[in-house]
């Protein structure tokens, strides 16, 4: 720690000089104002400057403690006052004295005098990471809101069916000892084509923060390029997104990918065609016996997206009939856990399946609250370690 300090009482410098020693300290102190001065005009690295109320006068004393403020605005001051000077130090608090020393006869403020500057230096720096967590978190704000203006709020469907659709990333974090909604790294879209057909798709790219959110929005980007002639053909658009994405280094930098499932949901027939790029199987529920299917093969789940060019995958295909419920997820529902339990245990399928089950008679947006609210409520209040996104379609 390099120190700079002005005194006015010589026998008292001595000491204080030892004093401040300590720990390997780099003290620079003077009895004599212009060598003050000039100490504090020759570098600008002191991490903590000393000085007195009265040297040489009062009055000069504060201009002085004005001239050092301009010349060190990071650098905390301390100032040392006599007891009848006390109300003084009200002038120096509101220009920005960090902290004060007051000096007793017995010159007992001595011993306090190491502690109080480190105590200042220690808060300056707490002020520093607080202000810089603050510009974070306004940054990951911004890339947020980018993010979430990208998911659809309104979600247009044929007749007989309904769709909702929810997003949440990863749980609450803490930044310089407030609360901060990361952005993550899911995605969702659903939207009605001319011939009503109904496009559903799910992302969720590898990591979380800042990289995996890019990511996303890369692929947003290129799916909403896309024709909605080439829309058709689920396993053609995956494998067209993956070979755009395998030349964006955004996402492929540290070893990244996205996972993905495409569907296409014909109304008439309730055919639903999907390809999967290493993403969960949708689920089905049927509401008249209230029986669960996973469907598609998990065989046929290929390389998430951004790995390898010309990968090829497969379009399943399955029906969804009347008073039946699609479910289409990202893992991090059914990884939800209580971090610090004595056995590892997820929320899982038991669990989506369970909320499914006693939400059954009621509206598709109820059924999305009580999703996440269970799957939260599962890890015991810490919340969900990755980002969520749930698409869920019904047929009437």
């Amino acid at each position: 720690m390099r120190l700079l300090a002005v005194w006015d009482d010589a026998t008292e410098a001595e000491l204080i000089r030892m004093y401040l020693g300590v720990e390997d300290a780099e003290v620079s102190l003077t009895t004599d104002v212009n060598e003050f001065l000039e100490l504090a005009h020759s570098r600008s690295d002191w991490d903590a400057i000393l000085l007195t109320t009265a040297q040489p006068d009062h009055e000069r004393a504060l201009e002085i403690f004005h001239e050092i403020r301009e010349l060190h605005p990071g650098t905390p001051i301390v100032a040392a006052s006599q007891p009848g000077d006390v109300y003084r130090l009200a002038t120096y608090l509101t220009s920005g004295l960090r902290s004060y020393l007051i000096r007793d006869a017995n010159g007992d403020f001595m011993f306090l005098i190491h502690a109080v500057i480190v105590g200042a230096v220690k808060q300056v720096e707490a002020d520093r990471e607080r202000l810089v967590a603050e510009k974070l978190r306004r940054e990951i704000d911004s890339v947020r809101q980018l993010q979430e203006s990208i998911i659809p709020q309104q979600i247009s469907c044929p007749e007989n069916y309904a769709i909702a659709a929810r997003y949440e990333s990863s749980q609450i974090r803490v930044i310089g000892g407030q609360p901060v909604t990361m952005a993550g790294g899911d995605y969702y879209d659903a939207f009605t084509l001319p011939d009503d057909s109904v496009i559903v798709l799910v992302g969720d790219a590898s990591g979380h923060g800042m990289k995996a959110c890019m990511s996303i929005m890369t692929m947003h980007t290129i799916i909403r390029m896309i024709r909605y002639d080439e829309f058709r053909d689920p396993a053609k658009f995956v494998a067209h997104v993956n070979h755009v994405l395998c030349n964006q280094q955004l996402v492929q930098s540290e070893g990244g990918f996205i996972t993905l499932l495409y569907g296409v949901l014909k109304p008439s027939t309730g055919e639903f065609r999907w390809a999967s790029a290493g993403h969960p199987n949708p689920i089905l529920h049927h509401l008249s016996d209230d029986s669960f299917q996973v469907l598609g093969n998990e065989g046929a789940t290929g390389l998430p997206i951004g790995i390898l060019d010309d990968v090829e995958y497969e379009t399943q295909t399955a029906i969804v009939p009347q008073r039946c419920r699609l479910m289409v997820y990202t893992d991090g529902i059914i990884e939800a856990f209580p971090a610090g339990a004595s056995h590892h245990e997820e929320f899982g399928l038991a669990g989506i399946q369970k909320t499914l089950s006693n939400s059954r008679t009621v509206a598709l947006e109820q059924v999305l609250q009580q999703l996440f609210d269970d799957s939260n409520a599962f890890t015991q209040g810490q919340g969900r370690h990755d980002d969520t996104s749930v698409v869920l379609l019904e047929r009437g």
